[in-house]
């Protein structure tokens, strides 16, 4: 049995990139999953996990994929927020971004986050478990040139994870965040502006000098995602070869 065995999981931004990776791993530790996007879910059938197409920041979008989670596992144990706008963002400094790209990155990022625990907290407090892991970046403490939209987002994130630890905590709800350094996803892969801007700076900066590859968060995903971590909640775990040190 896996750790994961008996649970059921909501996994958004989970058909691309880390997404489809946090997906297979959860399904791999015997979850049910439904995985949520924007993308077309064709990868997603050979994890073994069900696809539901949908933009989590739009109007309703967040109560139907619940719905559609209850109506097929009856329960919603896990949710990892993962969906969000980076790897197609342009990297401009702070006076060249465009508003209305700002208010994107804001509407995905942290209200997508937002709108989706809005929707599935209270079925876990009735249930009275339940495991959130929001994904935030390792970019909240360094800072990233050229990302300040989305670096303030993921700052949101974090932020949210600690205040809603503490509102959800008596009724057995565990919020943590997990931070990822730069890590060599398809998603990634697929626009090497990215890499090839960051990349030799962020290996200078980490304990560990080499590449972050998906697998590397498994781990602490799993483990945050499970019963190991039931005392476990507020924390942002950062992983990213000890390029954040604190």
């Amino acid at each position: 049995m896996g750790r994961l065995s008996g649970k059921a999981a909501v996994v958004t931004g989970g058909a691309k990139g880390l997404g489809l990776e946090f997906t297979r791993a959860l399904t791999a530790e015997g979850a049910e999953v439904l995985a949520v996007d924007i993308a077309d879910g064709t990868e997603v059938a050979a994890t073994g996990a069900a696809f539901l197409q949908a933009d989590i920041a739009e109007d309703g979008a967040a109560d139907r994929i619940v719905a559609a989670a209850l109506d097929r596992f009856g329960r919603i144990d896990i949710l990892v927020n993962n969906a969000a706008l980076y790897a197609t963002l342009p990297m401009e400094r702070y006076d060249q971004i465009e508003p209305d790209l700002w208010d994107e990155v804001m509407r995905v990022n942290i209200g997508g986050t937002w709108r989706m625990i809005r929707a599935v907290g209270p079925v876990m407090e009735r249930q009275g478990a339940g495991k959130i892991v929001n994904i935030t970046s390792g970019t909240v403490k360094k800072g990233m040139p050229g990302m300040a939209h989305y670096t303030a987002s993921k700052g949101a994130i974090a932020a949210l994870t600690r205040t809603l630890s503490r509102e959800m905590g008596e009724a057995g709800v565990c919020v943590n965040a997990l931070a990822p350094g730069l890590t060599l996803s398809s998603s990634i892969l697929a626009n090497p502006g990215h890499v090839e801007a960051t990349r030799t700076r962020v290996l200078a900066s980490r304990a560990i000098k080499r590449d972050g590859q998906p697998g590397d968060l498994i781990g602490a995903l799993i483990f945050l995602c499970s019963d190991e971590s039931d005392f476990v909640t507020g924390q942002t775990l950062a992983v990213d070869g000890g390029s954040v040190n604190t």
